[in-house]
């Protein structure tokens, strides 16, 4: 098998994690994982913690284009992580493989997705995922407008509105002039 986003290369039987296998690319450093194998590992491994300061630190490859399964050929899909990451990880839904470009399993690992790689691929997720986009486009929006003082102040009042029994009633207030 080549690999999907050098090309060139041949994926060679690595070790991916403790008792996780897949195969690598010696020249880009991404992974072809199949999620039959990691679902075994997964279910096998105990849930640990990790420190989420990695994830500022690691350095993450992302292949732009589309790549194609290096077993059966076909288009692999994009699935973003989260909405404030751009990586996305690159399933064949025919093979149940998964192609991981250098850095993204320490990235999933700094999130703590690492346990639950497959729900990234679920609808629901990337759901969510759309949504914390949007969330943090639209924060950056008003902040450019008022200011990161002022976006502080107005998510201190939203979060003390959230659940306040007269929500409806103060919002009305705060809206009329």
């Amino acid at each position: 098998m080549h690999c999907p986003a050098c090309r060139t290369s041949r994926l060679q039987p690595t070790k991916f994690d403790d008792g996780l296998l897949g195969h690598g690319c010696p020249q880009c450093a991404g992974t072809l994982v199949s999620l039959l194998h990691y679902r075994d590992w997964a279910e096998r491994r105990p849930a640990q913690e990790t420190s989420t300061a990695l994830a500022a630190e690691a350095e993450v490859g992302e292949t732009s284009h589309a790549l194609s399964c290096p077993k059966c050929a076909k288009l692999m899909s994009k699935y973003q992580i989260s909405g404030t990451r751009a990586n996305r990880l690159d399933l064949c839904g025919s093979c149940d493989e998964a192609w991981l470009d250098s850095g993204e399993w320490q990235l999933l690992k700094a999130l703590e997705l690492s346990q639950r790689m497959p729900a990234i691929f679920t609808d629901a997720w990337q759901r969510q995922v759309r949504q914390e986009a949007s969330e943090q486009a639209r924060r950056e929006r008003f902040g450019r407008i008022a200011g990161a003082d002022a976006i502080a102040r107005a998510d201190e009042i939203r979060a003390w509105l959230k659940d306040h029994p007269q929500r409806r009633e103060l919002l009305f207030y705060i809206g009329h002039d």
